[in-house]
């Protein structure tokens, strides 16, 4: 059994991943800045990892921690227009990610970590496999805090022996995910807008995104955390996604059907600064190195997200 810490233990995918893997018979112990809103079946610390912290031994500053045989790296900064608005966030994600790796160099133990399919930009929107994500093509803050992020991990890779994984999420939807005093996420944000009467706006008509649920999102993690600690995937970068684009209107179509009710979709102009206008992932590499195949497109996806919320809020609750 494996001994698995999380940073970001929080969030919907760490809360998703840490309750996966107790189910599966592993210890979980995590870390997160902020009270786990969700669940309390998991052990956790509350830890501000951005923090310019020095001691690396047995845990990050003088917090420490318990002996684990991995790490999943997701703490961080997300949204891409609110690290526009401020970017010293996504300077956090850049140390926050130093300070992990600072951890995994002086107690030896490999990571996997959490990047985005924010690192191919806009430019190379069409050329998704992992070998064309480019500094120089860059969107955002918080996508270069992300293509920083995975730099310094193949500089500790080559100077160091780190071991790791490095995973390209996309759109992770589901379980865990309506928050959105936290963090406004655009599923669980037009699901509460259109159980309330509201209208929902889209940036772009023809915006195309490869939406990822939770569960394939977090069995490609496992897998990865089990040919990790095996040896044989060992210093690789793949894309974990559902490998098929949807629009951001044929998303709202779903979600009002699932809820049962009329939408009024405001469309707007196609691009808000920093954000992709079109990313559909290349999953050959997952498939080839983790047996990764996805489950779950949209249109089964959408209504088991609005259920789940529906039970979490109450029907008769918004």
């Amino acid at each position: 059994m494996w001994r698995v810490l999380i940073t970001g233990s929080s969030g919907q995918i760490g809360t998703n991943l840490a309750l996966r893997l107790q189910a599966d018979g592993h210890t979980v112990f995590g870390v997160d800045k902020r009270v786990n809103p969700w669940t309390d079946r998991f052990a956790y610390l509350l830890q501000d990892l951005s923090a310019p912290y020095r001691d690396f031994a047995g845990g990050i500053g003088s917090v420490p921690y318990p002996p684990c045989d991995v790490v999943v790296h997701l703490a961080a900064n997300a949204k891409v227009h609110e690290l526009v608005e401020a970017p010293h966030r996504a300077m956090e994600n850049l140390q926050i990610t130093f300070n992990v790796l600072e951890y995994c160099r002086h107690n030896n133990i490999p990571l996997i970590f959490s990047s985005s399919r924010e690192v191919y930009g806009d430019i190379h929107r069409y050329i998704t496999d992992e070998t064309h994500a480019d500094f120089s093509f860059t969107e955002s803050p918080y996508s270069a805090s992300k293509i920083g992020g995975e730099a310094l991990i193949y500089a500790y890779a080559r100077c160091y022996g780190l071991r790791y994984i490095v995973f390209r999420f996309s759109n992770v939807y589901g379980r865990y995910d309506c928050d959105l005093e936290r963090m406004e996420r655009v599923i669980p944000l037009f699901i509460r807008r259109m159980a309330q009467g509201l209208p929902v706006t889209v940036y772009g008509r023809e915006k195309v995104l490869d939406f990822t649920y939770v569960d394939d999102c977090v069995d490609g993690i496992v897998r990865g955390i089990e040919r990790l600690l095996a040896g044989e995937v060992v210093n690789q970068t793949i894309n974990l996604a559902y490998g098929q684009g949807n629009t951001l209107v044929r998303m709202a179509e779903l979600v009002a059907s699932a809820l049962g009710v009329a939408p009024t979709i405001i469309v707007e102009p196609a691009k808000r600064t920093g954000e992709v206008t079109h990313y559909v992932a290349d999953l050959r590499k997952a498939k080839a190195l983790l047996d990764y195949q996805p489950q779950t497109p949209l249109e089964q996806g959408i209504p088991k997200a609005v259920a789940w919320w529906r039970a979490w809020h109450g029907r008769d609750r918004v």
